[in-house]
C-alpha cells in the first residue's frame, strides 16, 4: 500500500486558460508527494478542459484532472474534496499562484506533522493581495493573533486585528476533518470561500501558524468574483451566502470554545457588513429591491437567533454599514471607500 499524498491542491477552473498555467506550475515545484487536482468546471469559451488533460498526462503520478457539468466554485470544490487522497487539502484559484520558497516550508512542516504522528487540523500562512494595476503587494499576516511555529489550541489564541480573517487563501484543513464535518459548497454560488473556511471552524482542535506568505491573490481582472461591480451584480449570492453563515452554528453556545466564539462572531460580522454595503452600491447602481434584500438579512439573523441579532447589531463593523436613511447610507460608504483605501481588498 503506498503512502498517502502530503497535500491535495484542488484548482477549479471555469474558461481559464489564458492563466491557468501559472498556477499548475507554481505547485509542482513542491515535489512527487503532493497532488494536483484540476476540475475544469464545464468551460465553454476555451480550452480549458484541454489543458487540464494535457497536464494529467504530463504528470500522471501527480496531477489529476476532473471534467464535470458547470457547478460553479463550489461544486468544483466540491469535486476535489471527494477526489482528494492527500492527508491535507487547499484550494488554489486558477488565476493565482503559490510562492516557492514558502511552498517548501509549508511542505516540510506537514510531513512533519506527518512523520510524527501529530494530527493538526488547520495550518495557517500568510497570502498577498498581488495588485496587478498598481503594480503594489500587501501582505496579510496573522502575528499577534497567532503564536508562530507551533501546535495550539483555541484557548492561546490571541485578538484578530482588522484584515487578519482566516480566509481561504491562507488555510490549509485536515481533509479528513472536512468530510468528518459533512462540508459541502453550495453550488452555483459565489463567494463559498467564507463557507469553506467559516463552517469547519468548531471541528478544529488544534492549529499552526507558519508565518510564510505563500499564497498570492491575484487582484486586476474585470470579471473577478472581487470586483465592485461583480459584486454588486451578485447582491443575490452575497446574501446567500450570509445567510448559510448565520445558519451555520448559534454563538456562542455551538462553538466548543470562548474565543473561537469570539472570532467566528467577529468573522461573521464582517460578511453581515459587507452585505450590507454591497446592497447600498447595489440600491445606487438601480437594483430596487436592494435595500428591501439587506432588510430580509437581517430579519433572518433575529429570527435565527435573537441574541446574535442584538450583539451584530451593536458590533462596529455592523453598525456603521448600517446607519439609517439616504445621509446614513452615504456615511457609510464614505467608511467603506476609506477601509478599502487602507486595507485594498479589491
Amino acid at each position: 500500500m503506498t503512502d498517502p499524498k502530503t497535500i491535495s491542491f484542488v484548482i477549479p477552473c471555469y474558461n481559464s486558460a489564458a492563466y491557468m498555467d501559472q498556477c499548475v506550475e507554481s505547485i509542482l515545484v513542491g515535489g512527487d508527494d503532493i497532488e494536483i487536482i484540476i476540475v475544469n468546471d464545464g468551460s465553454t469559451k476555451d480550452n480549458t478542459g484541454d489543458k487540464a488533460d494535457e497536464w494529467a498526462a504530463r504528470h500522471p503520478s501527480i496531477i489529476k484532472a476532473i471534467q464535470q457539468e458547470n457547478a460553479g466554485h463550489g461544486g468544483a470544490v466540491n469535486a476535489g474534496l471527494d477526489a482528494a487522497t492527500g492527508v491535507f487539502f487547499k484550494v488554489v484559484d486558477s488565476d493565482d499562484w503559490l510562492d516557492a520558497d514558502a511552498l517548501h516550508a509549508m511542505l516540510d512542516t506537514l510531513r512533519g506533522f506527518i512523520a510524527n504522528d501529530q494530527q493538526v487540523d488547520l495550518v495557517v500562512a500568510n497570502y498577498v493581495y498581488e495588485h496587478t494595476i498598481s503594480n503594489s503587494q500587501r501582505v496579510i499576516n496573522y502575528q499577534r493573533a497567532l503564536p508562530e511555529n507551533r501546535i495550539l489550541g483555541w484557548d492561546e489564541v490571541g485578538h484578530f486585528g482588522p484584515g487578519q480573517n482566516i480566509l481561504m487563501h491562507a488555510a490549509i484543513y485536515r481533509t479528513e476533518l472536512l468530510r468528518e464535518c459533512g462540508l459541502r459548497l453550495p453550488e452555483h454560488t459565489f463567494y463559498v470561500d467564507n463557507i469553506f473556511v467559516y463552517v469547519p471552524l468548531p471541528h478544529v482542535k488544534t492549529l499552526y501558524y507558519l508565518p510564510v506568505d505563500l499564497y498570492r491573490y491575484f487582484i486586476g481582472r474585470d470579471d473577478q468574483s472581487v470586483n465592485e461591480p461583480v459584486m454588486v451584480s451578485r447582491l443575490d449570492q452575497q446574501m446567500r451566502i450570509t445567510r448559510i453563515m448565520v445558519e451555520a452554528h448559534r454563538l456562542p453556545q455551538d462553538a466548543g470554545n470562548p474565543r473561537l466564539a469570539r472570532y467566528m462572531e467577529a468573522f461573521l460580522a464582517l460578511i453581515v457588513a459587507a452585505s450590507s454595503i454591497i446592497a447600498i452600491l447595489a440600491d445606487r447602481a438601480g437594483n430596487a429591491e436592494a435595500l428591501a434584500d439587506r432588510r430580509k438579512m437581517w430579519d433572518h439573523i433575529r429570527s435565527t437567533d435573537p441574541a446574535l441579532y442584538r450583539r451584530l447589531r451593536r458590533a462596529m463593523l455592523p453598525l456603521g454599514a448600517n446607519f439609517p436613511g439616504k445621509l446614513g447610507r452615504r456615511l457609510s460608504l464614505g467608511l467603506y471607500r476609506l477601509a478599502q483605501r487602507l486595507y485594498r481588498f479589491n
